[in-house]
C-alpha cells in the first residue's frame, strides 16, 4: 500500500495531505470510490453539499475502520445558505450526512449567493438561477462562528478572485485557512500563488489535471492535459505517468490537489503522484502554461467570476 508521505501545515496548525480524494459527480459510485481510496491509503477526502456526495463519503467513512482523527475531511457551503442564519444549519446537515461531528475544513464553494431556498438551485419562471444579496463577508463571518463551535477545525473559501479575498481578509478576523480554486499545468497563476503565500493561505488544486468534462465549454477541441507530450516525457524518467506528474508538479508548489477517479486502478496510481520532481523538470512544466480556465459558470450563477485573474475568458 502507498501510504501518503506529504503532508503541508496550515495556518491553524493542522496538517493537510498532499494528495486527497476528490469526490464531485457520480454520486452512486462514491461509496465504493471512497471505500477504495480509504484502503489503499488516502486521508484527505474533498466533498460538497452541491455534490450530493456527503452520505456516501459518509457510509465509506464508517465502513474504512480509519479512525476519525486520522481523516482530512473537507465539505463546503453551498451558495442557496450563505444568508448568516442558514450558514449553521448548512453545516449541521453536512456533519449529519457525513456521520462525524466534526469537519477539517469548512470552505465557502463560491463567492455568489443564490436565493435563500431549501433547493439547491433556485430559479424563475424562465428557469434563470434566482440570485441572492447577501454579501460574502457576512456570509464568512458566520462561518468565523461556526469554527468558535468547534464543528469545523478550519474555515476557507473556493474560487475567490484576488479583490474579492483582499476584501475578505480587510474586512474579517480570521486568515482563511485554505483557498480551493482551478490550477493545473495549463493554469498556473504564479502571481496569485505568491499572494496566497504571504497571507498564509494554502491552496487546493481543483481539476488538477485540467478538465475536459462536458459541462464546460473550455478545452474541447484540444488533447487531454495529462497526455501533453511535456509532463508524459518527464514522466518517463521517473517511471511515472503524465497524470501523475501533473499532480507531483502541484505539490511541489507547496500546494495539495485533489484528483477523482471511481477505477480502482486509477484511484492507485493518483495516490502515487506524490513524489518528488527535480528543479528542471518543475521549470520545464512552468512552459506549459496556456492560461487556460475550464470551470467558469460566471452568466449562469449571474456573477463576474475571475475578474482579475488569469484564465478569464475575454
Amino acid at each position: 500500500m502507498v501510504s501518503q508521505t506529504t503532508k503541508f501545515k496550515l495556518n491553524t496548525g493542522a496538517q493537510i495531505p498532499a494528495i486527497g480524494f476528490g469526490t464531485w459527480q457520480d454520486a452512486d459510485a462514491q461509496e465504493p470510490a471512497v471505500t477504495t481510496a480509504l484502503k489503499v491509503g488516502y486521508r484527505h477526502i474533498d466533498t460538497a453539499r452541491i455534490y450530493g456526495t456527503e452520505t456516501a463519503v459518509g457510509k465509506a467513512l464508517k465502513k474504512s475502520g480509519v479512525p476519525r482523527d486520522k481523516i482530512f475531511i473537507t465539505t463546503k457551503l453551498w451558495n442557496n445558505s450563505h444568508h448568516p442564519d442558514d450558514v449553521p444549519k448548512a453545516l449541521d446537515a453536512s456533519l449529519k450526512d457525513l456521520g462525524v461531528n466534526y469537519i477539517d475544513l469548512f470552505l465557502m464553494h463560491w463567492p455568489s449567493a443564490f436565493a435563500r431556498s431549501d433547493t439547491m438551485m433556485p430559479k424563475d419562471d424562465n428557469g434563470k438561477i434566482q440570485t441572492g444579496d447577501t454579501d460574502y463577508v457576512d456570509t464568512y463571518k458566520a462561518m468565523e462562528k461556526c469554527l468558535k463551535s468547534g464543528k469545523t477545525k478550519a474555515i476557507g473559501v473556493s474560487n475567490f478572485s484576488k479583490a474579492e479575498l483582499e476584501r475578505l481578509l480587510a474586512e474579517t478576523s480570521v486568515v482563511p485557512a485554505v483557498h480551493q480554486l482551478e490550477m493545473h499545468p495549463w493554469l498556473q497563476q504564479h502571481d496569485f500563488a505568491e499572494f496566497h503565500k504571504s497571507k498564509g493561505i494554502h491552496i487546493t488544486h481543483y481539476s488538477p489535471f485540467g478538465n475536459q468534462n462536458e459541462i464546460y465549454d473550455g478545452g474541447k477541441e484540444m488533447g487531454k492535459l495529462m497526455d501533453d507530450p511535456v509532463p508524459v516525457e518527464i514522466g518517463k524518467k521517473y517511471g511515472k505517468t503524465g497524470a501523475q506528474v501533473a499532480l507531483a508538479w502541484g505539490i511541489s508548489r507547496g500546494h495539495s490537489v485533489i484528483p477523482k477517479s471511481k477505477t480502482e486502478s486509477r484511484i492507485k496510481a493518483n495516490l502515487e503522484g506524490d513524489f518528488e520532481l527535480d528543479p528542471e523538470d518543475v521549470k520545464k512544466i512552468e512552459k506549459t502554461d496556456k492560461k487556460l480556465r475550464f470551470n467558469d459558470p460566471s452568466q449562469n450563477f449571474g456573477w463576474n467570476f475571475y475578474a482579475d485573474l488569469e484564465g478569464k475568458k475575454k
